[in-house]
């Protein structure tokens, strides 16, 4: 069976909160994973002791990972979705994808 890594669901309406999970293709985005390997929050935050002091901190989006068991389930042939192969490429676990002849000519 394929086994992904992929992004779970949770938080409230309007404030969404990811699990990063390892589970079968085949089961539902809710369904118990196999293993929860990290998290990810795409609301930005804003640092909180600079930005008094500095106007121009830039918000930022938080990533917990446990790049250990990432790169484990990496290794035994597990594969990202498109959202977390992002993730995982600024983590610097895997190559960023390449380009496709669409995406090059949009």
């Amino acid at each position: 069976m394929v086994v992904r890594i992929r992004l779970a669901r949770f938080g409230n309406k309007h404030s969404p909160f990811y699990n990063i999970v390892v589970a079968q293709a085949r089961s539902a985005r809710g369904a118990k994973p196999l293993e929860v390997i990290g998290t990810y929050n795409p609301v930005p935050k804003r640092p909180t002791n600079l930005y008094d002091e500095n106007p121009n901190a830039r918000p930022y989006k938080e990533i917990a990972l446990d790049r250990s068991r990432a790169r484990y389930w990496l290794g035994v042939g597990a594969q990202p979705s498109d959202p977390v192969w992002k993730l995982l490429t600024m983590a610097g676990l895997v190559k960023p994808k390449p380009a496709t002849y669409l995406e090059k000519n949009v």
